[in-house]
Parts: structure tokens; C-alpha cells; sequence
């Protein structure tokens, strides 16, 4: 905040609400319940932790008593169709960083709030007992019968013998089924990315050196869409999670190729795994098992880490103990899981986002005076903006549906499927959209943030001829589950075969465009026909064609591993031929599926066919 403020915003959401709506930010699912004092006591340095603590604690307590209340007795709440229902307010889950979650768990420094594992033990490759709220109540317990909560320095020396913080009442100590070993969840923003940015990049800087790490990163081919750094990353100030998530992509490819040992490549390796695993959206007991693995597979190779110098103290000496707190929290990836369902659901990155939204944004627009007040009523009022615009969108499009309710409106209607009739279709038709699930798609309340342009949707809408001055052949297609989208405008009009050969440097470009139209010429079209030993070219052989269109770009879009009916964000990728700026040109790789019993998403990148075509 500005003025030289500082609040510690309490923020709310319905854990019932489906994870892709709440997890992106401009759906506003986090509200804004309380702002928390952040008070200075005039005290010794550890009685004042206490204090903050306690203050925490109390807070949290006074203003979450009617969800403690509705926890334990009941409700009765309207549902969005007004229908009035007896509901329940269990905690589900807190997202919170490490030093929070200790807070809110109650216990000291160097101690797993989610384990009863202590520093001396956090790298050890199995998981400890919980840390049930039963035994902290047990312990808070045997320390109030032995010392008065009121008098601060004797409780806190006593607490210290129990590991814990000094806080006497916890907020969730009368909450029904709270517990800490369930509610508190290691989220993906503090405790993986993080994690890899405070500990796995020095690891690989110590044992490549900065100079290495940072001239590797800079002669990375340059990819559109992606961060490419080139002056390294051993500089980088003020680094945010998404440049966590940039530099993961390319550190493994890093250090590969005999630059580091190869055991400390596992462990990285399986690290990496571990991260990428932990965060699907959908896990079954297949994924649980390839995480704990990947874990495991870290922990067998992580003293390789300590023998090539990458764990080194501030005064460059070794360092040769795992006492990292959040290592120690990836034991309970697997059982949070299984508790709280999957847990990219609960990152931080929409509750920091939010504090933007929620806090900072509109203390701006106040005058400096009651920061309070002034925030409270400009959320108050853009919460009735919103639902101005959606009732207005929900009438809006319950007037276009009645004009829509004919016959041919209808058959038009029915004729808007997530894919083109060229998708294959699962078994159950999960492959496709019911126009039910459309309606509630389009009916959404209007936000200025981009929205995902959806390929498929446009490739089948060409199809049926929506477009009647659209180019021919069309400029964006679908096959399977990918759709390819190209520029209206090629980038080289009219080029002939061989000045195309000559500028990408393929001397067999004009053998294998022959290759392909003999093969399309036969109905041999499937793309398992591609690829393979090619027939002797005769030099008398000619073309029927002599001139071709060439473009530099194309847009792929796919659809997510996890879910058919879920488009991704179109990439962009690159085929520039070599210049004088660039004496190799530039290509993206991408990987072709040659099988036609491979069948992505549902097949993985599985069998001997897959090829990098650059």
C-alpha cells in the first residue's frame, strides 16, 4: 500500500468451485474478508514474536467465528438457483507460504508445521508422523498446567521445549475437523518453484560456475512465446514465479551433456519431475506412484549433489546437511493429495494476484485517508459493476437463444461442437461439447482480460462455410486434436521450388515435394505415409507445379492432456532461413506422431514413430 501502509489481507473462497474458474484471476472467486492489523510491541525480540503471533491467531479467531459456528451446527444457504440448502463450512485448505504456515500450525522455527519432524530431519527420503491437532492441543495442554499463558516469557520458554510458538488459543482449535496436517497444503508458488530457484539454480551455478550457466542460457535459440535470456539468469533481481517457471524449462538441457556429473543430472532430473508431476490437474494412483518415484529417485542420488559442490554456505564452504524445510515438505505432496484433491488448485498465484486487486489497487484510488473505509467501498462498488454485467449478459443471451429457438436456428446451433466433424470422438462423444454446456460457456460475465483464441471453433465454423470471403484453401485447419492456423498472407508469395531450396538450404526439397504429391496422388494422405525411405528421384521427373507460397509462421493449438474438452494457448512456431543475422536461421521442433495407432493425448509420447522434425 502506499503512504507507507502495510495490511495482511484475509482472503475467501468456496473450495466447491470448480478449479479452473477459481484458479484464474479475473473470475474474482478470492473476496476480500478482513484486513489484519500488522502490529509493533514494544518488547524483547522473541516476546514480541509471540505477541504478533497471538494477535494473528485472535484475529483469525474473532472474524472467522461464524464459519466456526456453521462448521459445527449448520446453515441454511441458497444455491444459484435460489433453492435453500443445510450446509457446512469445513476449512478445506489455507494456502500460505512456509514462515505462514509454521504460524498458523503454532509451531517454532526449524519445525515442519505439516510433521513432527524437526530440522536434523527434514532430509530424510519418508515421510514422519503428522502433526495431528490433536497433539498440539495436547501439548498446548500440558504447557498451560505447568505455566500461565498470561505470563509471555515463562509460556514461550516452556513452549520452546515443544517446539512450538508460544501461541496458546490456535484459531482452529474449536473449528470441526480443522486440522493442520490436512488444511495446511504445500502449494506450487513458494514450495516448488521457489524451492528451485533458492536452491536447485545455486546447486547448478556451484558446480557449472556463473559464467558457464549464464553463457549457456544466452545461446538458446530464441522461441516466440517464450523468455529467453540473454544475459543469463546469476544477475536477475526481484524474480518473480513466472521467471521461476521460464528458467525450469531449459535448466536440465543446461547442465546435460557431460557439464555436470552425471548423477547430480538425476537428481535435478528427478526434482524436475517431481515438480511437474506434483502439479497435474488430474492425479490418479498411477501419477501418486510416478511422484513418489520421482522423490525417491531424487533422494538416491542427492548425496552426488553434496559431492560436486553444490551445496555451499555464503562463505563458499561446504555444506553437507539437508536441513531445508521445504524439502521436507515435499513428503506430504502425495498424502495432500489424496486429502485435498490436486494441488495446482491451491497456488498461490491467484491469492497473490489478488492482493493486487483486493488491496493495493484500491487504496490507489483513494486519497491517502481511511485506507479502510475507502477500500471497502470501492470493492463494494465493483462488485455491483460485475453483477450488473452479468445479469445484463444473462439477458442478453436469453434474448438471442429465443430468436435462435427455430428449426434451422436449432440445427445450426446443434452444429457447434468443441472440435470439427474431423475430431475423433471418444466413446462416451467426451471429444465434443453439448450445446448445454455451450450456453453456460458463453454466459459469462464480461472481463477485459484476453481470452484464448480457439482454433478448432474457427476451422469448423470455415467448414460450414460461415466465412464465404475467407481465401482458399483455407488458412486454418484442424486434424485430430491439433488445429494449424496461418497468416492470411504468406510470407513469400510466389517463390519457385529450387530458390526455396537454395534460400532454407534443402537440396532435396524438390524430391521430396515430388515424394509427397505421388503418395497424395495415390489417396495415401494419412500422415503415416510421411516419413520413411524415399524412392530414386528421376532427374527427368518433373513437377506440376514450379511455384510455390511459403510461410515463415504457423500457430499450432492442442487440446490438454488432462481434459479433451479444454483448448490450450496456441504456440507460434518458426522457420526463418539462414542470414546474415542469422547464419544457421532459425526452426522450432516440434514432435510428429507418424503412428496412426497413437492416438494424442490419450497415447502419451509413446512408441518408436514419434520423430523432431526442425
Amino acid at each position: 500500500m502506499t503512504g507507507n501502509r502495510s495490511a495482511h489481507p484475509l482472503l475467501i473462497s468456496l473450495a466447491n468451485i470448480d478449479m479452473d474458474v477459481r484458479m484464474k484471476g479475473s473470475n474474482y472467486a478470492f473476496m476480500l474478508l478482513a484486513i489484519l492489523p500488522e502490529a509493533r510491541f514494544i518488547a524483547h525480540k522473541d516476546i514480541q514474536g509471540v505477541l504478533q503471533s497471538r494477535l494473528f491467531h485472535e484475529c483469525f479467531d474473532f472474524v472467522l467465528e461464524p464459519l466456526k459456528t456453521a462448521a459445527r451446527i449448520g446453515i441454511m444457504m441458497s444455491d444459484p438457483a435460489g433453492n435453500l440448502r443445510y450446509c457446512f463450512t469445513p476449512l478445506a485448505g489455507f494456502i500460505a507460504d512456509t514462515p505462514e504456515e509454521r504460524l498458523v500450525a503454532c509451531v517454532g522455527g526449524n519445525t515442519s508445521p505439516m510433521t513432527m519432524a524437526s530440522h536434523k530431519y527434514f532430509g530424510d527420503s519418508f515421510r514422519h508422523e503428522p502433526r495431528t491437532a490433536s497433539t498440539t492441543l495436547a501439548q498446548l495442554s500440558t504447557i498451560r498446567s505447568k505455566v500461565d499463558p498470561n505470563d509471555v516469557e515463562a509460556y514461550f520458554k516452556e513452549a520452546k521445549l515443544h517446539r512450538l510458538n508460544g501461541v496458546d488459543r490456535p484459531f482452529w482449535r474449536d473449528w470441526a475437523l480443522a486440522d493442520p496436517s490436512n488444511f495446511l497444503i504445500p502449494e506450487s508458488l513458494h514450495h516448488l518453484h521457489k524451492f528451485f530457484w533458492d536452491h536447485e539454480v545455486p546447486w547448478c551455478i556451484n558446480v557449472l560456475t556463473a559464467q558457464e550457466i549464464d553463457f549457456r542460457f544466452s545461446i538458446l535459440q530464441r522461441r516466440i512465446g517464450f523468455r529467453h535470456f540473454g544475459e543469463g539468469i546469476a544477475k536477475l533481481k526481484q524474480v518473480t514465479g513466472r521467471e521461476h517457471r521460464n528458467v525450469q524449462r531449459h535448466m536440465i538441457c543446461i547442465i546435460a551433456g557431460g557439464a555436470a556429473p552425471r548423477n547430480f543430472v538425476i537428481a535435478l532430473r528427478a526434482l524436475m519431475d517431481f515438480r511437474y508431476l506434483a502439479q497435474a490437474p488430474v492425479v490418479d494412483d498411477n501419477t501418486s506412484n510416478m511422484i513418489n518415484a520421482a522423490l525417491k529417485e531424487f533422494h538416491d542420488h542427492k548425496v552426488a549433489v553434496l559431492e560436486a559442490g553444490g551445496r555451499l554456505g555464503k562463505k563458499r564452504k561446504e555444506i553437507d546437511h539437508w536441513y531445508i524445510p521445504k524439502l521436507e515438505l515435499f513428503q506430504s505432496v502425495v498424502p495432500s493429495i489424496h486429502a485435498n484433491a490436486a494441488n495446482i488448485q491451491w497456488s498461490a498465484d491467484v491469492t497473490e494476484h489478488a492482493h493486487i486487486t483486493e488491496i493495493k489497487r484500491p487504496a490507489e484510488m483513494g486519497n491517502n485517508q481511511n485506507y479502510e473505509e475507502q477500500i471497502c467501498r470501492y470493492l463494494d462498488r465493483l462488485d455491483k459493476v460485475r453483477r450488473f454485467d452479468l445479469a445484463t449478459t444473462i439477458h442478453m443471451e436469453g434474448t438471442q437463444q429465443a430468436r435462435d429457438d427455430t428449426p434451422a436456428g436449432e440445427a445450426m446451433h446443434n452444429e457447434s461442437p468443441q472440435f470439427p466433424a474431423a475430431a475423433p470422438q471418444e466413446a462416451d462423444g467426451s471429444a465434443s461439447v453439448s450445446a448445454h454446456n455451450m450456453d453456460a460457456i458463453r454466459i459469462a460475465p464480461k472481463s477485459p482480460t484476453r481470452l484464448t483464441v480457439n482454433y478448432f471453433d474457427e476451422a469448423a465454423a470455415l467448414i460450414r462455410g460461415e466465412d464465404l470471403g475467407a481465401p482458399q484453401p483455407f488458412r486454418t485447419f484442424s486434424a485430430g486434436t491439433s488445429a494449424f492456423h496461418l497468416n492470411r498472407d504468406p510470407s513469400f508469395k510466389i517463390m519457385t521450388v529450387d530458390a526455396v531450396a537454395e534460400a532454407y538450404k534443402l537440396p532435396d526439397l524438390r524430391h521430396a515435394v515430388a515424394h509427397f504429391l505421388q503418395k497424395y496422388s495415390r489417396g495415401e494422405q494419412h500422415i503415416q505415409s510421411l516419413g520413411g525411405r524415399r524412392p530414386a528421384f528421376s532427374a527427368l521427373e518433373q513437377l506440376p507445379l514450379d511455384k510455390i507460397q511459403v510461410w515463415t509462421r504457423v500457430r499450432i493449438q492442442t487440446v490438454s492432456y488432462f481434459d479433451l474438452h479444454k483448448v490450450l494457448e496456441p504456440q507460434t512456431l518458426e522457420a526463418l532461413p539462414p542470414s546474415n543475422e542469422l547464419p544457421y536461421g532459425r526452426y522450432s521442433s516440434i514432435l510428429v506422431n507418424l503412428d496412426s495407432s497413437k492416438n494424442w493425448p490419450r497415447s502419451g509420447i509413446s512408441g518408436e514413430r514419434e520423430i523432431v522434425i526442425p
